[in-house]
């Protein structure tokens, strides 16, 4: 949102703010369900879109093995909502936030743009259901999509101001800094005996803010050329153990955790491969090293604790 205002370009938000915070909206907002396609479609008949960003869903691999019904509602069905509705203005140009859970336990590291797609959860099945259906509408409707196929989101804006507020909070980085805390509860690590140099999964960890760099190019992309779909990494993992030790790097604390089992539906590594975000959209990650976005997480975490808001 604040990447597209700082261009010039004008924003309207739609959120049925179930898990987002209106303080931080800097756009006019619509408080919309995707699964309301008839409030939707009122919504979008009156703002007549040029392009839409698709950001809204369900994300939590553990949380959609315990309850795909509400995955599948939540993201296949809101899309499907978005998706005809979009045609009915004839809207045809959408940026998308898929996944790299697509992929599943990869077959070749790091994953290539072309890997392919054999999601092993819920939430990975429930994004490629989405990414079949904007296939479908591009075919026949002539829709312009671009599939921006996330690695693992994480960091904060280098002003504080917008960082992870999640509840129950279930990403990695704050989790693990939370146990920092006097009094916290320490963090998991889920699986120890993983195949991989210290035993625990590894990740791509990709900064917010060099997300919403590429969605502006993802967007000039659809709407000059047509849709496309790639992967949005640095092309660099980090294990769990290697978070917690950035983390005690940054803050200069100590990290409480203990150990568990494996959670289902979690491969052991997941690091971005393929060319097209940087050839083609000339996208290059600023932000790539662990502990410059664990030092932008850290400073939201302060601000936070210190009763800081947005403005």
């Amino acid at each position: 949102m604040r990447c597209l205002q700082a261009n010039d370009i004008d924003v309207v938000v739609v959120d049925n703010l179930s898990t987002g915070f209106e303080r931080l909206i800097s756009a006019p907002l619509e408080v919309c369900d995707l699964r309301d396609k008839e409030g939707l479609s009122d919504v979008m008949r009156r703002h007549k879109p040029r392009a839409v960003m698709h950001f809204a869903a369900r994300c939590y691999v553990g949380e959609s093995v315990r309850d795909p019904l509400g995955y599948y509602e939540t993201n296949v069905i809101g899309a499907w909502n978005l998706l005809s509705c979009m045609k009915e203005v004839r809207c045809q140009t959408l940026v998308m936030s898929s996944t790299c859970a697509v992929y599943g336990v990869p077959q070749s590291l790091p994953i290539p743009d072309d890997h392919s797609r054999r999601p092993i959860s819920p939430y990975g099945r429930s994004k490629l259901a989405v990414e079949f259906l904007a296939e479908d509408f591009s075919r026949a409707y002539g829709f312009r999509v671009g599939r921006l196929r996330y690695f693992n989101a994480a960091g904060a804006s280098q002003d504080a101001s917008i960082g992870e507020l999640h509840e129950p909070e279930t990403h990695v980085i704050p989790l693990v800094m939370r146990a920092t805390q006097p009094g916290a509860q320490p963090f998991t690590i889920y699986g120890t005996d993983y195949d991989t140099p210290d035993g625990t999964c590894i990740r791509d960890y990709v900064h917010v803010e060099d997300l919403a760099d590429a969605h502006l190019l993802a967007l000039k992309r659809c709407e000059d050329q047509g849709g496309f779909a790639c992967n949005l990494g640095t092309g660099r993992g980090f294990s769990v153990r290697e978070v917690i030790s950035s983390v005690e790097r940054v803050t200069g604390l100590h990290v409480s955790y203990r150990t568990g089992d494996r959670r289902e539906g979690d491969p052991p590594i997941l690091v971005s491969g393929g060319r097209f975000a940087g050839d083609v959209l000339g996208w290059r990650p600023k932000r790539a090293e662990l502990d410059r976005i664990v030092e932008d997480a850290w400073r939201f975490e302060e601000a936070q604790a210190q009763g800081g808001k947005a403005t």
